[in-house]
C-alpha cells in the first residue's frame, strides 16, 4: 500500500470512524466540555462581527459541500443543470463564503493569540482548530484558480472525479484511483478537511452538534402583562 492509498483509501475511514465514535464517548463521559466556550464575555471586540462571518461561511461551505459533492452527476443533468453550470456555482458560492471563512476566522485567531484576557482562557487546541480551519479555506480558495483554468478550456473531468471519490467514501467504496493525477491542491485540500472530522471530537466544535435548530420552530408564547 502507497502513501496515496493509505491517505485517500485508509485515512478517510479513521477520520469519520473517530468523528463519530469520539464525539459519543466524549458526550457520554465529558458533558461538562460539551460546549462552545465562548469568550464573548472576556471581551466583545470585534467578536460579533467576526463570529457572524465565520459561522456563516463555515454553513455555506458545509451545505455547499453537502449538495455539491454528494448529489449524483445523473441528477444535476436531470435538473437541468449543465457540468459549466455546476463548476461555476461551485467557483462562485465556494470563493464567497470560503473568503468570509478566512476573514472572520483571521479575526477570532488573532483575538484568540493576543488579546490576553481571550488568550488566558483558551485552550491550546482553541487555538490550533481554528487555525487548521483558516489553512483548510486557503486552500480550498486557491484551488479556484485552478478550477477557473479547467473551466476556460471546457475540462470539467476534475470536477467530476473529485465528487465521484467523495461519493465513493461516503457509499464505504473508496476508490483513490480516482484523485491519482489531480493537481496537489486538491489533494492537499483534501487532505486537510479529513483532518477536521478527525480532530473535531477533541475541541470546542462538539457544540455543532447541540445547535438548538428546534428554536426556529419553535411555537409563539402568549406573553399576557401583570395588572396590578
Amino acid at each position: 500500500m502507497d502513501l496515496h492509498q493509505f491517505l485517500f483509501g485508509v485515512y478517510p475511514y479513521i477520520a469519520l470512524v473517530t468523528f463519530a465514535l469520539g464525539s459519543w464517548i466524549r458526550f457520554d463521559h465529558e458533558q461538562y466540555t460539551w460546549k462552545s466556550d465562548s469568550s464573548q464575555l472576556l471581551s466583545k471586540q470585534h467578536m460579533r462581527f467576526a463570529s457572524n462571518v465565520f459561522h456563516i461561511g463555515m454553513l455555506g461551505i458545509f451545505f455547499g459541500h453537502l449538495v455539491g459533492m454528494l448529489t449524483p452527476h445523473s441528477v444535476f443533468l436531470a435538473l437541468g443543470i449543465s457540468d459549466a453550470a455546476h463548476q461555476g456555482i461551485a467557483i462562485f458560492a465556494g470563493g464567497i463564503f470560503g473568503l468570509m471563512v478566512i476573514l472572520g476566522g483571521a479575526i477570532l485567531w488573532l483575538r484568540r493569540m493576543f488579546n490576553k484576557r481571550v488568550r488566558a482562557a483558551s485552550r491550546w487546541m482553541d487555538i490550533n482548530i481554528l487555525g487548521w480551519i483558516i489553512l483548510t479555506a486557503l486552500v480550498g480558495f486557491s484551488t479556484i484558480f485552478w478550477s477557473i483554468g479547467h473551466a476556460e478550456h471546457q475540462d470539467f473531468t476534475v470536477m467530476i472525479r473529485l465528487t465521484e471519490y467523495v461519493q465513493s467514501v461516503v457509499t464505504l467504496q473508496a476508490n483513490p484511483d480516482l484523485l491519482r493525477g489531480l493537481d496537489t491542491v486538491y489533494k492537499l485540500h483534501m487532505f486537510l478537511g479529513l483532518s477536521v472530522f478527525l480532530f473535531f471530537p477533541f475541541t470546542r466544535l462538539v457544540h455543532i452538534w447541540s445547535a438548538p435548530v428546534g428554536y426556529l420552530f419553535r411555537a409563539y408564547q402568549i406573553v399576557r402583562a401583570k395588572r396590578v
